[in-house]
């Protein structure tokens, strides 16, 4: 019998290292219609944000509770975006993860597909020895009753955009401007915070690619920024 080969989906990861919400937006939306018109392989976006707010489409400004005034004297940015969710935030030493990958034509469902991300969380914080779970009801990742992960997505054409939040070594203070994702009663933690020392959201990122390649079925490729960047102001996405 010959054997056969089986040939997995190519998934270019890129690490961005720190840039601001809008660049990191801009950048998705080009690779998100280059993707949906098949001229170019999936994608993995991981990197840092300068400190920013954001607001789903459902997003409640009733849960930012800084002012206008105060966020400008903070230097934290407030963007509303298309991704689903409420408000979370984003900032120096929290990983920020942007799957831009074809869930078509064996992957057309969009509650797996948010399984699947919090379960490439749950996995990569099993490898650093923190047990990790879901809550019925609620989205992201918790470690007990304290969220560690959050996740927002958006699909399109059945192309994926926005991602997940991952706390690595990030401070705990900003998530005193919001309520996160809308929950009052619980509370929010880090992986470092959890395994009582410093881990860098560089080491976690690696641990974090070889899961969601895993989870995910594709073969991993590394690029530069400057291999996306062609990508930037490409049409803008839908």
């Amino acid at each position: 019998m010959i054997p056969v080969t089986v040939t997995r989906p190519s998934l270019r990861v890129v690490d961005l290292g720190r840039i601001s919400f809008s660049e990191g937006f801009e950048l998705q939306q080009g690779i998100v219609k280059a993707r949906q018109e098949g001229r170019t392989v999936d994608h993995l976006l991981l990197l840092e944000h300068h400190s920013v707010i954001t607001l789903g489409r459902r997003g409640d400004l009733g849960h930012v509770r800084v002012s206008e005034e105060e966020r400008e004297r903070l230097g934290v940015e407030l963007h509303h975006t298309n991704r689903g969710g409420d408000v979370t935030w984003h900032g120096p030493g929290q990983l920020v993860g942007y799957p831009v990958i074809c869930l078509a034509p064996d992957r057309k469902d969009i509650v797996r597909y948010v399984r699947d991300l919090e379960q490439v969380i749950i996995s990569t914080l099993n490898e650093f020895g923190v047990k990790a779970g879901l809550i019925e009801g609620l989205t992201g990742v918790w470690v007990g009753d304290e969220k560690i992960a959050a996740i927002g997505v958006r699909v399109s054409r059945w192309v994926t955009s926005h991602g997940f939040a991952f706390n690595i070594c990030n401070s705990l203070e900003p998530y005193n401007y919001i309520v996160p994702c809308g929950i009052r009663d619980r509370g929010v933690t880090t992986l470092s915070r959890v395994i009582g020392r410093e881990v860098g959201v560089q080491e976690a990122s690696e641990v974090l690619a070889g899961h969601f390649a895993r989870i995910f079925g594709r073969e991993t490729d590394e690029s530069s920024p400057d291999d996306v960047a062609r990508w930037v102001g490409y049409g803008g996405g839908s």
